[in-house]
């Protein structure tokens, strides 16, 4: 099954957190935070949303940064999924 989002949503996989910090040091199940950091995996039409024209600046295969408390959670397939819109990605990352 596929995700394909509509309007100016963009379907992501949040990419899996590091188990221990730089300097080594282990971090507990529980004190982990989810990260906030995450793979576009597919991006919505954009178009008129709301009134106004939406032209989406992310593609498929970018890594970006999301708001902390947006988007829905889904599960496709034994993934897990968020879904969020466009204006909750604050930065994409590039080398």
């Amino acid at each position: 099954m596929k995700l394909v989002p509509l309007g100016d949503r963009v379907v992501l996989k949040q990419l899996v957190a590091e188990e221990t910090t730089k300097s080594g040091i282990v971090l507990p199940g529980q004190s982990k935070e989810k990260p906030q950091q995450a793979e576009v995996i597919a991006v919505g039409p954009g178009g008129v949303v709301d009134g106004k024209e939406v032209k989406m600046e992310v593609k498929a295969g970018q890594q970006v940064i999301y708001s902390k408390y947006s988007g829905t959670e889904v599960k496709v397939d034994e993934e897990e999924y968020i879904i969020v819109r466009q204006n909750d990605i604050l930065a994409v990352l590039s080398e």
